[in-house]
């Protein structure tokens, strides 16, 4: 297990290095540069230039991320040039939120579809699976802008069941008003519930295929009890993987459902520094999302190899 979580340690070291160099590259080649989004398309090639000396944006490409990767490492994420604050107490404040909406919105997404796709995978074939199978698929279809503001329309707008914005505050705060937080959980748990029970049906289908289950229904077994007992861990084990996977999409998803519903999270603080061409801001949000992409993505790996004893002993020799 020790090399196990060393090798992953270095590979995750290394996609993280890999994404802030594509990503410091490509934020550095748009058009302009820092120094003309900052002062304005009306500043003077001499304004221009002293400002790009005073930040080190005049040297070379490479010089320039290995001091901005040195900064990183002592804990410097920057300063950010349209809020006037430094980058990580802006992360500071925004991470707790988006946490609270995308923990709370894949927990939800969870438990609602293990049960959907085991029932799914139980009655297959049979109109309660049909059924379930459109509207997943129906879900899955929408795009998560759409949904959070046709979700607004019906609920906020005409039926003024809960506020068409979240709250502010911390996440405490926000928990304190829980109607604002109804809507992003909605269209965020939604569309997830309809991707992760697509695949907790094809699991728990591929295992009431084997002789095990053939075997215990032989000896009389419950099919209930078939299905508590023995599929649901087996079925399980793929979408432990899927959660560390399914992490880049959910944190994308949840920075469309904070643009929708001004969630004054990590998706919202990169949608605003992206148009205000804030670059020390878009940085630092990326490399935290990175983080925590590998971050879940170690830990899906480890949660696989804890359900599936196979999987276990292969990496324990």
């Amino acid at each position: 297990m020790a090399v196990f979580l060393l090798r992953r340690t270095l590979q995750a070291l290394a996609v993280l290095f890999i994404v802030t160099v594509i990503v410091f590259a490509l934020l550095h080649a748009l058009p302009g540069g820092p120094a003309r989004a900052i002062l304005g398309p009306r500043a003077t090639p001499e304004a221009i230039a002293a400002f790009n000396h005073e930040n080190g944006f005049d040297l070379p490409l490479i010089q320039q991320y290995l001091r901005w990767l040195g900064n990183v490492l002592h804990g410097n994420l920057g300063f950010s040039y349209k809020r006037n604050q430094s980058v990580s107490s802006l992360l500071a404040t925004a991470v707790p939120r988006t946490l609270l909406l995308v923990g709370l919105g894949t927990l939800i997404a969870v438990l609602v579809a293990i049960p959907i796709g085991l029932a799914q995978a139980v009655r297959r074939n049979k109109p309660i699976d049909q059924v379930l199978t459109g509207i997943t698929f129906t879900l899955y279809s929408m795009p998560a802008f759409w949904l959070g503001l046709l979700l607004v329309d019906v609920f906020a707008v005409k039926l003024h069941w809960f506020p068409p914005e979240a709250p502010s505050g911390g996440p405490w705060e926000m928990l304190q008003h829980p109607a604002g937080l109804v809507l992003p959980l909605l269209t965020l748990s939604l569309v997830t519930i309809a991707s992760f029970s697509r695949y907790v049906r094809a699991s728990a289908v591929e295992q009431l295929e084997q002789d095990y289950v053939r075997t215990a229904r032989a000896k009389g077994l419950e099919s209930d009890e078939l299905v508590r007992r023995h599929v649901v861990r087996n079925a399980l084990s793929p979408v432990i993987t899927l959660l560390g996977l399914s992490l880049p999409w959910i944190l994308g998803g949840s920075l469309v459902v904070e643009a929708v519903f001004n969630f004054p999270g990590t998706g919202f603080l990169f949608w605003n520094a992206a148009q205000g061409a804030d670059y020390p801001v878009m940085l630092g949000v990326v490399l935290v999302v990175t983080v925590g992409t590998v971050i879940g993505s170690l830990l899906a790996d480890l949660g696989y190899a804890a359900l599936d004893p196979r999987v276990r002993d292969q990496v324990q020799a």
